[in-house]
């Protein structure tokens, strides 16, 4: 199993629109994403994050977002939008 040397923590910061998510997530509900997928996450906000969470696991970054900040991202949702923040830490040494 590969074991990688960050993780990417989403937060759930904000629910557009009418204020709920009918997946029944909930402003500060936190996911961890390192070699598996994390419970409890809608799959649909999982596709939209995925890609946008592997730039942030290997180091990579956004024009958006300066050096060291976490970025944005939201679920499709149009009526709505949950928008998590994503931001990689290290992870801690077995």
């Amino acid at each position: 199993m590969t074991v990688y040397k960050h993780k990417v923590i989403a937060t759930v910061k904000e629910i557009r629109g009418e204020g709920s998510c009918p997946f029944g997530h909930k402003v500060g509900d936190v996911f961890e994403f390192t070699e598996h997928t994390p419970p409890g996450l809608c799959h649909f906000a999982y596709e939209s994050m995925h890609s946008a969470v592997a730039v942030t696991l290997y180091g990579g970054r956004y024009p958006w977002a300066k050096e060291g900040q976490p970025t944005t991202w939201g679920c499709p949702d149009p009526e709505r939008t949950v928008v998590f923040e994503l931001k990689r830490v290290e992870r801690e040494s077995k």
